[in-house]
């Protein structure tokens, strides 16, 4: 019998997913230190695969119930953008279909930014529907961040180009036509919501990088308009801009102090 490189058991390797594949229990008689190398690297990448996958059919059980009672649009719904200074608050609705699979998936805030646009794009194809909602700083000033999430919620849901027959919400009770569920922590719990944390996260990082072009003394492409150090030192240098949340501290303050 022709005893393999390591370059032909790489190349095997590569095309077996069955941990009890007759390949695999061969290999493991291999004592060439080169082999069980391979095979141990090949076991690591299999495990983790393996995980991801439990991780994506474990946050997928709210639709899979859904669907066994006989719905069908199950639209997820998150925002992103409470707690910054600056921009805007950005909601996401997602109908992903039932097929949908994206081992790894989750909410957009344990993804890196390489991972989130990966992401974003697959869902974009693939989605059967998405609204975006988007609420501006002068609204939220107006209306108070709380009710400027909800509304942006709504916005979303209404944007769809598909009517939904079931929401899945991400720690909000919203009044609408379609029934509903609130999950806290969703973005963790549901691929839908998980999807429209991307979205979400996506768009308006995407909108913060551009508003960076036209004020870059205050950072915005890094810090997307949270109060980091940064941030709070362009504050103190050039004050506030028309994108600046004027009922949040410490821009409140600072606007009090120049009516005084």
């Amino acid at each position: 019998m022709k005893v393999e490189t390591m370059k032909e058991i790489k190349t095997a390797l590569e095309t077996i997913i069955d941990l009890e594949d007759p390949y695999i229990q061969q290999l493991r008689k291999d004592d060439r230190k080169g082999a069980q190398k391979l095979l141990q690297a090949w076991e690591k990448q299999r495990e983790k695969e393996q995980k991801l996958h439990d991780h994506f059919m474990s946050i997928n059980s709210y639709e899979r119930k859904l669907r066994k009672e006989g719905y069908t649009y199950i639209a997820g719904i998150d925002e992103v953008g409470r707690g910054p200074l600056a921009g805007p608050v950005v909601t996401a609705a997602v109908i992903l279909p039932a097929d949908f699979y994206l081992p790894g998936i989750n909410d957009s805030k344990k993804l890196s930014e390489k991972k989130r646009e990966l992401y974003y794009e697959k869902i974009q194809a693939e989605a059967i529907a998405i609204g975006i909602g988007m609420i501006d700083p002068e609204e939220i000033d107006r209306i108070n961040i709380y009710q400027a999430t909800k509304k942006g919620m709504l916005e979303a849901i209404q944007s769809l180009n598909r009517i939904p027959d079931y929401l899945l919400i991400d720690a909000m009770n919203l009044t609408t036509p379609y029934p509903s569920q609130s999950i806290v922590k969703g973005d963790s719990k549901s691929v839908s919501i998980a999807a429209a944390s991307i979205i979400a996260k996506v768009t308006r990082d995407r909108l913060m990088k551009d508003l960076d072009k036209e004020y870059p003394d205050y950072h915005f492409a890094s810090n997307m308009g949270y109060g980091t150090k940064d941030h709070l030192h362009a504050l103190e240098l050039v004050g506030i801009s028309k994108h600046h949340r004027k009922s949040f501290s410490p821009i409140k303050e600072m606007v009090e102090a120049s009516r005084s």
